[in-house]
């Protein structure tokens, strides 16, 4: 079944929910319809379009609703796909991620020691520190703070024709992904 793009107050995407979950919310009457899909749901006494685009009706700080989740993915995004040691560009396949302080020294899988490595800077630091390697950082990890921008990551393909007027677009919309 399709899923539902939720919008706060002020139209902001915050995140992608399951069709259920938007259907209680409008029974709660917590969020407007702004968009609806083709498909009807059926109950015993009513019938409806299924939303396919909700908005709160009350603003709510996004940070309340969502959290940057800890991910391979994300910490090369906040990196922007780039090697945190030799500070180039790299294709996703290309990359791999590097403790800063390794895990057999105590280092924790967390945010502020986790960064983005090519994997020839990775075998060079190999079980070292920077330090010990010769290598520098070019910036420290933090956790990263996107918020109120939330990127939601769906591929253009398979993104519903009524999202794409309420998200944040960094291609045109005609163009298909490689």
């Amino acid at each position: 079944m399709e899923h539902t793009l939720l919008l706060n107050a002020t139209y902001e995407p915050l995140k992608v929910i399951h069709w259920k979950r938007a259907i209680t919310l409008l029974f709660q009457g917590k969020v407007e319809v702004l968009e609806v899909y083709n498909r009807e749901i059926h109950g015993v006494s009513i019938s409806f379009r299924l939303p396919s685009v909700l908005r709160l009706l009350k603003c709510v700080r996004a940070k309340d609703i969502h959290k940057v989740k800890f991910s391979r993915a994300n910490i090369f995004a906040r990196d922007s796909y780039r090697c945190q040691y030799c500070g180039d560009r790299f294709d996703i396949k290309e990359l791999t991620f590097d403790h800063v302080i390794p895990v057999a020294r105590g280092g924790k899988k967390s945010w502020e020691n986790i960064v983005t490595a090519c994997w020839r800077c990775n075998n060079k630091k190999s079980g070292g520190t920077p330090v010990e390697s010769g290598m520098q950082l070019i910036k420290h990890p933090v956790e990263p703070k996107w918020l109120p921008h939330v990127t939601i990551t769906i591929g253009i393909r398979n993104t519903p024709e009524s999202w794409r007027d309420y998200l944040y677009w960094n291609v045109e919309l005609d163009q298909e992904e490689p």
